[in-house]
Protein backbone atom coordinates (compact mmCIF):
# COMPACT_ATOMS: atom_id res chain seq x y z
CA UNK A 1 0.00 0.00 0.00
CA UNK A 2 1.66 3.61 -1.00
CA UNK A 3 1.58 6.41 1.82
CA UNK A 4 -1.03 8.07 -0.72
CA UNK A 5 -3.53 5.55 0.48
CA UNK A 6 -3.18 6.86 3.75
CA UNK A 7 -4.94 9.31 5.64
CA UNK A 8 -3.03 12.57 6.00
CA UNK A 9 -2.12 12.13 9.44
CA UNK A 10 -0.46 9.20 8.92
CA UNK A 11 0.78 9.48 5.57
CA UNK A 12 2.78 12.93 7.29
CA UNK A 13 3.78 10.91 9.60
CA UNK A 14 5.71 8.19 7.32
CA UNK A 15 6.75 11.44 5.54
CA UNK A 16 8.35 12.31 9.07
CA UNK A 17 10.07 9.06 9.77
CA UNK A 18 11.25 8.71 6.11
CA UNK A 19 12.87 12.31 6.50
CA UNK A 20 14.53 11.69 9.63
CA UNK A 21 15.44 8.31 8.35
CA UNK A 22 17.44 9.75 5.03
CA UNK A 23 18.89 12.72 7.29
CA UNK A 24 20.18 10.12 9.79
CA UNK A 25 22.14 7.96 7.06
CA UNK A 26 23.48 11.08 5.97
CA UNK A 27 24.85 12.09 8.87
CA UNK A 28 26.26 8.62 9.94
CA UNK A 29 28.48 8.55 6.36
CA UNK A 30 29.46 11.61 7.48
CA UNK A 31 30.68 10.49 10.61
CA UNK A 32 32.17 7.67 8.94
CA UNK A 33 33.72 8.94 6.37
CA UNK A 34 34.85 12.53 6.97
CA UNK A 35 37.38 11.74 9.88
CA UNK A 36 39.83 9.74 7.56
CA UNK A 37 39.72 12.55 4.86
CA UNK A 38 40.00 15.55 7.56
CA UNK A 39 43.27 13.24 9.18
CA UNK A 40 44.56 12.72 5.75
CA UNK A 41 44.36 16.26 4.86
CA UNK A 42 46.03 17.22 7.47
CA UNK A 43 48.24 15.21 7.78
CA UNK A 44 49.52 16.05 3.94
CA UNK A 45 48.11 19.99 3.19
CA UNK A 46 47.70 21.42 6.88
CA UNK A 47 51.34 20.39 8.47
CA UNK A 48 53.13 20.68 5.60
CA UNK A 49 51.65 24.13 4.86
CA UNK A 50 52.29 25.38 8.67
CA UNK A 51 55.83 23.79 8.60
CA UNK A 52 56.88 25.70 5.34
CA UNK A 53 55.70 28.88 6.90
CA UNK A 54 57.72 28.04 10.01
CA UNK A 55 61.17 27.19 7.82
CA UNK A 56 60.76 30.33 6.14
CA UNK A 57 62.06 32.25 9.01
CA UNK A 58 65.43 29.33 9.61
CA UNK A 59 68.51 29.23 7.53
CA UNK A 60 68.40 25.45 7.39
CA UNK A 61 69.63 22.84 5.14
CA UNK A 62 66.88 19.91 5.68
CA UNK A 63 69.08 17.86 8.38
CA UNK A 64 68.02 17.82 11.90
CA UNK A 65 66.16 20.49 13.49
CA UNK A 66 66.01 24.20 12.21
CA UNK A 67 67.89 26.29 14.86
CA UNK A 68 69.34 29.59 12.93
CA UNK A 69 66.39 32.14 12.93
CA UNK A 70 67.90 34.50 10.46
CA UNK A 71 64.12 36.66 10.72
CA UNK A 72 62.94 37.94 7.41
CA UNK A 73 65.98 37.68 5.79
CA UNK A 74 64.99 34.72 3.21
CA UNK A 75 62.39 37.03 2.33
CA UNK A 76 64.55 39.67 1.12
CA UNK A 77 67.09 37.95 -0.39
CA UNK A 78 64.91 36.72 -2.45
CA UNK A 79 62.89 39.82 -3.25
CA UNK A 80 66.59 40.73 -3.95
CA UNK A 81 67.71 38.30 -6.34
CA UNK A 82 67.87 39.41 -10.07
CA UNK A 83 66.47 35.73 -10.98
CA UNK A 84 63.63 35.83 -9.03
CA UNK A 85 62.05 38.86 -10.92
CA UNK A 86 63.11 36.81 -14.37
CA UNK A 87 61.08 34.33 -12.73
CA UNK A 88 57.73 36.40 -11.82
CA UNK A 89 57.84 37.89 -15.19
CA UNK A 90 58.13 34.54 -16.85
CA UNK A 91 55.34 33.50 -14.64
CA UNK A 92 53.83 36.15 -15.34
CA UNK A 93 54.26 36.18 -19.36
CA UNK A 94 52.85 32.67 -18.98
CA UNK A 95 49.66 33.93 -17.89
CA UNK A 96 49.24 36.45 -20.85
CA UNK A 97 50.27 33.32 -23.02
CA UNK A 98 47.63 31.29 -21.90
CA UNK A 99 44.84 34.17 -21.90
CA UNK A 100 45.78 35.65 -25.14
CA UNK A 101 46.48 33.12 -27.22
CA UNK A 102 46.40 29.55 -25.74
CA UNK A 103 42.77 30.09 -24.84
CA UNK A 104 41.34 31.78 -28.14
CA UNK A 105 43.35 28.98 -30.32
CA UNK A 106 41.24 26.20 -27.50
CA UNK A 107 38.06 28.88 -28.52
CA UNK A 108 38.40 28.39 -32.29
CA UNK A 109 39.29 24.62 -32.54
CA UNK A 110 36.44 23.79 -30.52
CA UNK A 111 33.87 25.93 -32.60
CA UNK A 112 35.70 23.75 -35.25
CA UNK A 113 35.29 20.38 -33.99
CA UNK A 114 32.14 20.36 -30.92
CA UNK A 115 29.47 18.61 -32.74
CA UNK A 116 29.19 14.85 -32.67
CA UNK A 117 30.57 13.59 -35.36
CA UNK A 118 32.75 10.66 -36.20
CA UNK A 119 35.38 13.07 -38.02
CA UNK A 120 35.18 15.87 -35.04
CA UNK A 121 35.66 12.97 -32.33
CA UNK A 122 39.05 11.87 -33.91
CA UNK A 123 39.87 15.87 -34.51
CA UNK A 124 39.13 15.49 -30.46
CA UNK A 125 41.36 12.81 -29.79
CA UNK A 126 44.33 14.21 -31.51
CA UNK A 127 44.23 17.21 -29.81
CA UNK A 128 43.88 16.27 -26.32
CA UNK A 129 46.66 13.91 -26.41
CA UNK A 130 48.71 16.46 -26.01
CA UNK A 131 47.64 17.10 -22.52
CA UNK A 132 47.27 13.48 -21.15
CA UNK A 133 51.09 12.80 -22.24
CA UNK A 134 53.40 13.12 -19.44
CA UNK A 135 54.59 16.60 -18.56
CA UNK A 136 58.11 15.30 -18.75
CA UNK A 137 57.69 13.23 -21.54
CA UNK A 138 55.95 15.88 -24.03
CA UNK A 139 59.41 18.42 -22.22
CA UNK A 140 61.83 15.86 -23.90
CA UNK A 141 60.08 15.22 -26.78
CA UNK A 142 60.65 19.08 -27.68
CA UNK A 143 64.21 19.17 -26.57
CA UNK A 144 64.67 16.69 -29.38
CA UNK A 145 62.38 18.69 -31.53
CA UNK A 146 65.00 21.97 -30.71
CA UNK A 147 68.16 20.64 -30.41
CA UNK A 148 70.26 22.15 -33.16
CA UNK A 149 72.76 18.96 -33.55
CA UNK A 150 70.30 15.95 -34.20
CA UNK A 151 66.60 17.26 -33.51
CA UNK A 152 63.47 18.68 -36.22
CA UNK A 153 65.20 22.12 -36.27
CA UNK A 154 68.87 20.23 -37.43
CA UNK A 155 66.98 18.80 -40.09
CA UNK A 156 65.43 21.89 -41.64
CA UNK A 157 68.52 24.23 -41.09
CA UNK A 158 70.09 21.09 -43.16
CA UNK A 159 67.41 21.25 -45.49
CA UNK A 160 67.43 24.92 -45.90
CA UNK A 161 71.30 25.15 -46.23
CA UNK A 162 71.25 27.77 -43.22
CA UNK A 163 73.57 27.38 -40.25
CA UNK A 164 72.70 25.56 -37.27
CA UNK A 165 70.66 26.85 -34.31
CA UNK A 166 70.12 25.97 -31.07
CA UNK A 167 66.61 27.61 -30.00
CA UNK A 168 67.14 25.99 -26.25
CA UNK A 169 70.84 27.83 -25.83
CA UNK A 170 69.62 30.72 -27.04
CA UNK A 171 68.86 33.41 -24.09
CA UNK A 172 66.14 35.67 -25.93
CA UNK A 173 64.51 32.58 -28.06
CA UNK A 174 64.60 30.06 -25.42
CA UNK A 175 61.42 30.95 -23.06
CA UNK A 176 59.86 31.75 -26.75
CA UNK A 177 60.33 28.34 -27.55
CA UNK A 178 58.77 26.71 -23.75
CA UNK A 179 55.91 29.02 -24.41
CA UNK A 180 55.34 27.02 -27.59
CA UNK A 181 55.64 23.91 -25.76
CA UNK A 182 52.91 25.14 -23.20
CA UNK A 183 50.37 26.36 -25.59
CA UNK A 184 50.73 23.15 -27.27
CA UNK A 185 50.80 20.93 -24.13
CA UNK A 186 47.63 22.28 -22.37
CA UNK A 187 45.11 24.05 -25.10
CA UNK A 188 43.20 20.41 -25.59
CA UNK A 189 42.25 20.70 -22.01
CA UNK A 190 41.17 24.63 -22.55
CA UNK A 191 39.24 23.27 -25.48
CA UNK A 192 37.08 20.20 -24.35
CA UNK A 193 36.03 22.79 -21.66
CA UNK A 194 34.93 24.93 -24.65
CA UNK A 195 33.41 21.81 -26.39
CA UNK A 196 31.12 20.20 -23.62
CA UNK A 197 29.49 24.06 -23.16
CA UNK A 198 29.30 24.23 -26.94
CA UNK A 199 27.19 21.14 -26.87
CA UNK A 200 24.81 22.74 -24.07
CA UNK A 201 23.93 25.45 -26.26
CA UNK A 202 20.44 25.12 -27.69
CA UNK A 203 19.87 24.31 -31.27
CA UNK A 204 16.89 26.58 -31.60
CA UNK A 205 18.63 29.46 -30.74
CA UNK A 206 21.71 29.27 -33.47
CA UNK A 207 18.94 28.00 -36.00
CA UNK A 208 16.96 31.19 -35.30
CA UNK A 209 19.81 33.36 -35.92
CA UNK A 210 20.31 31.77 -38.89
CA UNK A 211 16.76 32.18 -40.32
CA UNK A 212 17.43 36.23 -39.11
CA UNK A 213 20.18 35.83 -41.15
CA UNK A 214 23.16 36.11 -39.21
CA UNK A 215 26.58 35.20 -40.32
CA UNK A 216 28.71 32.91 -38.84
CA UNK A 217 30.67 34.74 -36.88
CA UNK A 218 27.76 37.01 -35.27
CA UNK A 219 26.40 33.61 -34.40
CA UNK A 220 29.45 32.67 -32.55
CA UNK A 221 29.69 36.24 -31.26
CA UNK A 222 25.89 37.16 -30.15
CA UNK A 223 24.55 33.20 -29.33
CA UNK A 224 27.41 31.14 -28.90
CA UNK A 225 30.10 32.91 -26.90
CA UNK A 226 27.36 34.82 -24.26
CA UNK A 227 26.10 30.99 -23.63
CA UNK A 228 29.43 29.88 -22.87
CA UNK A 229 30.73 32.56 -20.58
CA UNK A 230 30.67 30.52 -17.09
CA UNK A 231 33.10 27.99 -19.26
CA UNK A 232 35.31 30.66 -20.45
CA UNK A 233 35.67 32.13 -16.98
CA UNK A 234 36.47 28.14 -15.79
CA UNK A 235 39.04 27.72 -18.21
CA UNK A 236 40.82 31.11 -17.55
CA UNK A 237 40.62 30.66 -13.64
CA UNK A 238 42.79 26.80 -14.20
CA UNK A 239 44.65 28.47 -16.99
CA UNK A 240 46.03 31.06 -14.31
CA UNK A 241 46.63 28.92 -11.28
CA UNK A 242 48.47 26.43 -13.87
CA UNK A 243 50.96 28.75 -15.21
CA UNK A 244 51.48 29.08 -11.04
CA UNK A 245 52.60 26.10 -10.95
CA UNK A 246 54.42 25.35 -14.51
CA UNK A 247 57.04 23.28 -13.42
CA UNK A 248 57.39 19.66 -14.89
CA UNK A 249 57.86 20.80 -19.24
CA UNK A 250 60.59 23.26 -18.06
CA UNK A 251 63.07 20.70 -15.99
CA UNK A 252 63.25 18.66 -19.00
CA UNK A 253 63.29 20.94 -21.55
CA UNK A 254 66.09 23.93 -20.42
CA UNK A 255 66.19 23.24 -16.33
CA UNK A 256 66.10 27.09 -16.09
CA UNK A 257 68.49 27.96 -18.54
CA UNK A 258 70.49 29.08 -20.25
CA UNK A 259 71.80 31.44 -17.46
CA UNK A 260 68.40 31.24 -15.48
CA UNK A 261 66.48 32.68 -18.31
CA UNK A 262 63.62 30.39 -18.56
CA UNK A 263 62.47 29.84 -14.81
CA UNK A 264 59.61 30.34 -13.16
CA UNK A 265 58.48 30.83 -9.58
CA UNK A 266 58.18 26.91 -8.97
CA UNK A 267 61.97 25.72 -11.11
CA UNK A 268 63.25 28.80 -9.23
CA UNK A 269 62.20 27.46 -5.63
CA UNK A 270 63.51 23.78 -6.86
CA UNK A 271 66.93 25.34 -8.20
CA UNK A 272 67.33 27.70 -5.67
CA UNK A 273 66.05 26.03 -2.46
CA UNK A 274 65.80 22.16 -2.78
CA UNK A 275 68.70 21.31 -5.25
CA UNK A 276 70.95 23.86 -2.98
CA UNK A 277 69.93 22.49 0.35
CA UNK A 278 68.09 25.57 1.05
CA UNK A 279 65.36 24.55 2.63
CA UNK A 280 64.32 27.33 4.73
CA UNK A 281 64.88 30.05 1.27
CA UNK A 282 62.92 27.56 -0.98
CA UNK A 283 60.23 27.66 1.97
CA UNK A 284 60.19 31.36 1.68
CA UNK A 285 59.65 31.20 -2.28
CA UNK A 286 56.74 28.31 -1.62
CA UNK A 287 55.03 30.92 1.23
CA UNK A 288 54.87 33.45 -1.21
CA UNK A 289 53.83 31.16 -3.58
CA UNK A 290 50.85 29.78 -1.77
CA UNK A 291 49.42 33.46 -0.87
CA UNK A 292 50.04 34.71 -4.43
CA UNK A 293 47.73 31.37 -5.65
CA UNK A 294 45.34 32.03 -2.72
CA UNK A 295 45.20 35.54 -3.40
CA UNK A 296 44.09 34.39 -7.10
CA UNK A 297 41.61 31.95 -6.54
CA UNK A 298 39.86 33.83 -4.01
CA UNK A 299 39.32 37.58 -5.73
CA UNK A 300 38.98 35.75 -8.88
CA UNK A 301 35.77 33.73 -7.87
CA UNK A 302 34.46 36.37 -6.29
CA UNK A 303 34.77 38.57 -9.00
CA UNK A 304 35.17 37.13 -12.76
CA UNK A 305 33.45 33.74 -11.30
CA UNK A 306 30.31 35.18 -10.24
CA UNK A 307 29.93 37.49 -13.50
CA UNK A 308 30.55 34.77 -15.65
CA UNK A 309 28.00 32.87 -13.99
CA UNK A 310 25.51 35.51 -13.31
Amino acid sequence: MSDTTLPPDRRQAFSDRVRRAATNGRLTAGLILLPPALILFTLFVILPLGESGLYAFYDWNGYGAPQDFVGLRNFEQMFGHSVFSIAVWNTVKIILISLLIQMPLALLLALLIYRKTPTNAVFRLIFFVPYIMAEVAAGLIWSFVFDGNYGVTASIATTLGIERFFVLADRELAFYAVMVVIVWKYFGFHMMIYIAALQGVPDDQIEAAQIEGASRPQIVRHVQVPHIKPAIAVSAFFAIIGALQVFDVIIPLTNGGPSNQTHTIVTYLYEFGLTRLRIGYGSAVGVVLFIVAVLVAVFYQRIFMKKGTA
